[in-house]
């Protein structure tokens, strides 16, 4: 276990020195090849021999709370590390593949959660987000692809929300990422049967004025966190859409009614990440938003044309010409 140690601290050092977001160990026919994903783009580090590999992920699946002896179903695990004055939560992800199993590793800093000024590159889009924080009830949802700065985006808003107010703020997430002050902050674990509908319901008994809803999964959920926000309650949750048109249709698939959205649903913010062309602010990454609010909503359920207030091809090109990016 102690080479074992030492390999993955090696590792993990140099990946958050990297401010690298995953770490993917791919198993090949001959070795292991270990990249690390850094402002969305994946870079090869180095390679590890299988029998350096097996130690390491026997060492994960330990300190992990994982089966070791399982490695032909998928499985997942977190650990807390230190590393210099700064405290990281590991997700852990086990996958079957090539004979071998893939470990991939998520790196969630736990040492601040960032102000909503810090998170995107137009401050018109900015303002937009910070009128939603006068609502007091109803549904906003935030909408992109994996890692593109969903729960970044929704810890931001819980935390300007809470800076000038004493609200009654429950949080449910599969897993924790990053503690909040004054929050409660429920793990879900379906396997000890703490699953969102049970968590969402619990949630309501505690009276409170904002429900954090880490994703909607699936129609149960869904159905709850409208019926919530339908109740007099905040509610603040993602979905997987890849723009904020698609959020919409997305919902009506699940089996959402366009009655529901229409009373319910008050903003959508689908969100990409762009890397940045700047001296100052070289391979940082901002968000840019495609938002819809509710006349939007209006005119999508009833299927009426509209001009869409933002578009990500139109934000593209915007940042381009502004010489933000590279390219549009």
């Amino acid at each position: 276990m102690n080479k074992a140690s030492t390999i993955s601290n090696s590792i993990l050092q140099a990946a958050i020195e990297s401010q690298a977001s995953d770490i993917h160990f791919i198993p090949q026919t001959s070795d292991i090849q270990v990249y690390f994903r850094c402002n969305g783009k994946r870079t090869y580090h180095t390679s590890l021999s299988k029998k350096q590999y097996m130690m390491i992920i026997s060492y994960y699946k330990f300190t992990g709370k994982m089966d070791i002896g399982e490695n032909r179903t998928p499985q997942q695990g977190a650990i807390h590390y230190p590393y210099r004055d700064q405290t990281y939560s590991l997700r852990l992800s086990t996958l079957p593949a090539n004979n071998l199993e893939s470990l991939a590793i998520r790196i969630l800093p736990q040492h601040n959660i960032h102000a909503l000024h810090q998170l995107f590159l137009f401050p018109y889009q900015l303002q937009h987000i910070k009128n939603w924080l006068h609502f007091r009830s109803g549904l906003i949802l935030l909408t992109g692809a994996t890692g593109s700065g969903k729960t970044t985006t929704l810890y931001a808003i819980i935390k300007a929300l809470m800076e000038d107010n004493h609200y009654q703020t429950i949080t449910l997430e599969d897993p924790i990422e990053k503690p909040i002050d004054n929050v409660l902050q429920v793990q879900i674990n379906e396997k000890a049967g703490m699953t969102y509908d049970v968590g969402l319901k619990a949630a309501l008994r505690h009276d409170p004025d904002i429900i954090m809803v880490g994703e909607i999964r699936d129609l149960t959920t869904a159905k709850f966190a409208f019926r919530a926000s339908n109740t007099g309650h905040l509610v603040l949750s993602t979905l997987h859409a890849n723009s904020a048109q698609g959020t919409i249709h997305r919902l009506l698939e699940m089996g959402i009614k366009p009655i529901d959205m229409e009373h319910n649903l008050v903003a959508v913010a689908s969100i990409q990440l762009l890397t940045l062309n700047l001296s100052k602010r070289a391979n940082q990454r901002a968000a840019i938003l495609e938002i819809l609010e509710e006349k939007h909503i209006h005119h999508i359920l009833h299927k009426e044309k509209f001009i869409e207030p933002f578009r990500f091809d139109h934000l593209r090109r915007k940042a381009y010409a502004y010489g933000f990016i590279k390219s549009p």
